[in-house]
């Protein structure tokens, strides 16, 4: 290490400079295939079944032994194993979400979220900051790209839905509940889940509603789920909703766009009606937390005019609507927040 002054900064006696954060984020791509290879294989559910050698893991695995050794040993450098005297284990996050066996198994999402088309939109991050956005945006009408997301990442956002509908739900009372930009609905599958007098109606292209309309089979809703197909700035949303909610939407447009949408929200609503808004809200630092304030990157790359938006931008995008209060709620353990806004 070098015992550097870095200009700008106040003066720091004996500071000590290191490039290894440079080398280490410059390699990052590498722990995305690791565990993307690692899911692939089947690792961890073997590892769940007792299966725990090198030796061992690499005839379940169909792989080398050597192969098998060093994924395990860089699986535990990122902490999604454990290595022991008798071989390797799976941590505690691990075994909830990495194996397959598990009812909260989430490695589906690496056929969205390191797919090869996800990917290539990062190639070049120094052409998209020139242009301010992608050369093509992922907003395209019909685009199988929601198809892939609304198939992959419904694992990912299960617990971020079962928090909303814990707080949306309204158990025994008859609500009429409008989801845009639906995917693979299970934001309003969960309120109608906990809630047997709730209807739901799942806004989204044609394509993408049949994922949805499938896992509303699959969990028992179907007799209380409807669909509206199309374009959600288009479409009629009938009206006399008590609910609508926007999950990780409102991030795919500008303020002005979001304006407008959230006009026409409010005049399908109940006077007493609300929106639920699921989304990465960033502090107004726009740095903090993490995961929120970083998913604006992925906006630049995918987007036209998208962004994350702090509380206070969505409580003026609401007030601008006609909204009256608004308030939010961090949905921890995860990223997400849920902000709600009367009529």
């Amino acid at each position: 290490m070098l015992n550097l002054q870095v200009e700008n900064e106040a003066p720091v006696v004996g500071r000590q400079v290191s490039p290894a954060a440079i080398f280490d984020t410059l390699q990052r791509y590498q722990q995305t295939m690791a565990l993307k290879g690692a899911i692939d294989l089947e690792l961890f559910t073997h590892i769940a079944k007792g299966v725990v050698t090198p030796g061992a893991l690499a005839l379940s695995c169909h792989a080398s032994e050597r192969g098998i050794r060093i994924l395990c040993d860089f699986m535990t450098i990122l902490g999604f194993l454990r290595k022991t005297d008798e071989g390797y284990r799976l941590t505690p996050e691990s075994a909830v979400f990495l194996d397959k066996a598990s009812p909260a198994y989430m490695g589906s999402i690496t056929g969205f979220l390191s797919s090869e088309r996800t990917l290539a939109r990062f190639s070049d991050v120094a052409a998209i900051v020139r242009r301010g956005g992608p050369e093509v945006s992922s907003m395209q009408p019909e685009s199988d790209w929601w198809v892939d997301f609304a198939e992959h990442m419904g694992p990912m956002v299960m617990m971020v839905a079962q928090m909303a509908a814990n707080l949306l739900a309204q158990p025994g009372r008859r609500v009429r509940v409008l989801d845009i930009a639906a995917g693979h609905g299970l934001f309003g599958i969960s309120v109608a889940r906990q809630n047997r007098a709730a209807e739901i109606t799942a806004l989204d292209w044609k394509n993408v509603l049949e994922v949805a309309q499938a896992n509303a089979k699959r969990m028992g809703v179907a007799d209380r789920f409807h669909t509206i197909a199309g374009d959600v700035f288009e479409v009629d949303l009938g009206g006399e909703y008590d609910l609508v909610l926007l999950p990780n939407f409102l991030h795919h447009f500008d303020a002005p766009t979001n304006i407008a949408l959230l006009k026409k929200i409010r005049a399908s609503l109940r006077p007493t009606g609300c929106v639920g808004v699921i989304d990465f809200v960033p502090n107004e630092d726009r740095i903090s937390p993490p995961t929120a304030a970083a998913f604006s990157l992925v906006m630049l790359a995918a987007t036209d005019r998208g962004d994350t938006y702090t509380f206070r931008e969505l409580q003026q995008m609401f007030g601008a609507a006609g909204f009256g209060e608004s308030r939010m709620e961090r949905l921890e353990p995860t990223p997400f927040s849920l902000v709600l806004a009367s009529n």
